[in-house]
């Protein structure tokens, strides 16, 4: 089973994330539009014990990570759960360039590799329309930001899990996991709405010993099909293939702290992951998780 942090703190609160209300996200970006306020939140999550980090490569990842190799010694023994990749990037610039311009813009922009090696790369990959190639590049792209960071985990974005899992191909999960551990020495994740069906399709192809992030809550909210399912394949998942991590554990605030981790401790789960923006929030459901 892989070997994951029991709790690990999220980064919705700093980016306008709010499933719930409009107006509490925005209030929430324009808190957070200075890098110092996110760290008075990140030093309230050590502060509690958390030593575990789930960043979104978004556009301000790069700065929230630069921030802390300037002070490795102050922020020590983190571990590292990125999420790739962040669709808003992508589907402005398919937008903006269309599908092959925006391959070759990121494929060939810095962070990954030479230049040049990169260009030579990225251009064979577009002009041959290698998937896997194309996968692997854009993985390291977006990896680029957590450079010399403790990165345990690697999730994919559930807007690409289910969007391929819908499709039932084998192919892209198997070298996505091939890449994260022979590039990275970490497990790979999937981040999905539809974890029964996801462990079921990675046991029938043979994927093991990977984490699998999904809303899990009390009410259902965010989980497809529905609470009885997960409740079944949770109860099956002996944790020697598949470790489980929860998010979305109080529903975007419609349950009670409490009442939400009463049930979330009840499941055979290996991790949850949460965020707050308050110290009195944060050491709450750090002890009730614990």
């Amino acid at each position: 089973m892989p070997q994951i942090d029991r709790v690990v703190f999220g980064d919705n609160q700093f980016f306008g994330i709010n499933h719930m209300s409009q107006d509490k996200a925005q209030a929430q970006a324009e808190r957070f539009a200075n890098l110092d306020a996110i760290f008075n939140v990140y030093d309230s999550a050590f502060d509690a014990g958390i030593r575990a980090v789930m960043l979104n490569s978004n556009a301000r990842a790069a700065e929230i990570c630069d921030r802390f190799r300037s002070r490795a010694s102050q922020y020590k023994d983190i571990a590292w759960y990125p999420s790739i990749p962040y669709p808003h990037k992508y589907a402005n610039l398919v937008a903006e360039e269309g599908m092959v311009g925006a391959l070759q813009t990121v494929l060939m922009s810095d962070g990954a590799g030479s230049a040049l090696g990169k260009i030579a790369q990225g251009s064979l990959a577009v002009m041959s329309l290698d998937a896997v190639r194309m996968m692997k590049m854009l993985v390291d792209q977006e990896m680029s930001a957590f450079k010399g960071l403790d990165v345990r985990v690697v999730f994919l974005q559930n807007i690409v899990v289910d969007l391929i899992l819908g499709f039932g191909v084998a192919e892209p999960f198997i070298e996505y996991a091939a890449h994260i551990r022979k590039k990275y020495g970490a497990y790979p994740g999937f981040i999905t709405q539809n974890m029964p069906l996801l462990r079921q399709r990675l046991m029938e192809w043979g994927i093991h010993d990977v984490v699998i992030c999904s809303s899990i809550n009390k009410i259902g909210y965010l989980m497809s099909p529905g609470r009885e399912a997960y409740e079944a394949a949770l109860a099956e998942n002996d944790g020697s293939d598949y470790a489980m991590m929860a998010m979305a554990t109080l529903a975007s605030g419609a349950i009670p702290a409490p009442e939400a981790y009463d049930y979330i401790n009840s499941l055979n789960l290996q991790s949850v992951v949460f965020g707050a923006s308050s110290r009195g929030n944060i050491e709450q459901t750090t002890r009730l998780i614990r």
